[in-house]
């Protein structure tokens, strides 16, 4: 029996076949860690996860998870917003992850801006190697949210085809403007 899954596990399902041990990945919101958890294990004790967020809780609670699943050797924690993402990623990446929004239990006031994450997507989909995926999960139920997500589908509706494919993952008859994801897959190096 085919079931379909949440939006978040099915970005969890891409990121595991798109990263592979020895690999180069990044969190650009690394909220509770959840994303981050998963990339790490992912790239293994050889490779690189560079997780971001600006608030002291996500780093912490991060930080913690991490050590207690013994996967913080293979992870930089950066106390920086994602679009600062060049200063400290120079390597080839195989996946870029943003869970959009808020920090589930912080401060829902303090919400990732359409700028900043369109700053740090064009970054990503930059350091992304051949076949590499860049996945949003976008959450349009809040106003910065929606404010963000019209932004972000501009954006992506305009990426040469050539180049990436942009996928949608949305279950469309839920109320209140649930999350969806968007997938882009570089497809070319240029």
């Amino acid at each position: 029996m085919t079931q379909l899954v949440p939006v978040l596990s099915f970005a969890h399902q891409l990121l595991r076949q798109a990263v592979q041990p020895g690999d180069v990945a990044v969190d650009a919101t690394m909220g509770n860690g959840h994303d981050t958890m998963v990339l790490a294990q992912c790239v293994g004790a050889g490779g690189k996860v560079y997780a971001f967020d600006v608030q002291e809780q996500a780093l912490q609670k991060t930080r913690r998870r991490l050590q207690t699943a013994g996967l913080d050797e293979q992870v930089v924690l950066i106390g920086e917003g994602h679009q600062h993402m060049n200063r400290h990623v120079w390597k080839r990446l195989s996946a870029v992850v943003f869970n959009l929004g808020y920090l589930p239990g912080g401060n829902k006031a303090l919400t990732t801006q359409r700028d900043t994450t369109l700053a740090a997507v064009t970054q990503g989909l930059g350091l992304l190697k051949p076949y590499g995926l860049l996945l949003l999960v976008i959450y349009p139920g809040h106003e910065a949210g929606r404010i963000e997500q019209e932004a972000i589908e501009v954006f992506v509706n305009g990426l040469d085809q050539q180049h990436f494919q942009v996928l949608r993952y949305q279950f469309t008859n839920q109320k209140n403007n649930p999350p969806y994801l968007l997938a882009i897959e570089k497809v070319s190096t240029s």
